[in-house]
């Protein structure tokens, strides 16, 4: 997968706004209580959204769920002024009950809508490292396991049953997302 510009300059942005937030000084971490501090800044953050939108797409960190994750990967090859209106990516990108309510507060500004999509594609690019980190070149995947996500082997045979799920869940989501595309106008790709 291919990634615009645009997207590869703000993701090491994102995830050093992510990593700040992350400890204080004696290495506690703190970032549950640093977002909830940012998310109560909502009205001031708005102004920064054109500008600094990845200082400001951490409130919403751990507030999407992404169903198809292929048009996420579309998006992330689109420059800044290429995106689908937020309302399209309905079926690709679901939000929390408190990051809606957000939401609707951002979606009221004029960039609203462009601001969702980068906030939604900074930080399906965060929940999905491995699969970014070697298309943009940077560093090695560590052997830790992508935020929140568990790893079962079975020992004896070896067996890696979260990556069998794992294509099951892409190649649904994949013909999820072809249509979806289609119908916003994309070409299928077969």
């Amino acid at each position: 997968m291919s990634m615009s510009a645009f997207f590869r300059n703000l993701r090491t942005s994102y995830q050093a706004e992510i990593d700040d937030l992350s400890f204080d000084s004696e290495g506690r971490n703190v970032l549950r209580q640093r977002l909830l501090e940012k998310r109560g800044q909502v009205a001031f953050l708005r102004q920064m959204m054109e500008v600094s939108p990845e200082m400001v797409a951490v409130v919403f960190h751990d507030g999407f769920h992404f169903e198809l994750p292929s048009v996420l990967d579309q998006v992330l090859t689109l420059d800044s002024d290429e995106f689908p209106d937020w309302a399209s990516l309905a079926d690709a990108v679901q939000l929390t009950p408190w990051a809606q309510e957000l939401a609707d507060g951002f979606l009221q500004e004029p960039q609203g809508d462009w601001f969702m999509t980068v906030a939604a594609a900074l930080e399906y690019m965060h929940q999905r490292p491995s699969s970014h980190h070697s298309e943009a070149g940077e560093h090695e995947h560590d052997g830790a396991e992508p935020h929140g996500q568990t790893h079962r082997r079975d020992i004896d045979h070896g067996h890696d049953f979260d990556r069998d799920d794992e294509q099951h869940q892409e190649r649904n989501h994949d013909e999820s997302s072809a249509q979806w595309l289609e119908d916003q106008g994309f070409d299928r790709k077969e």
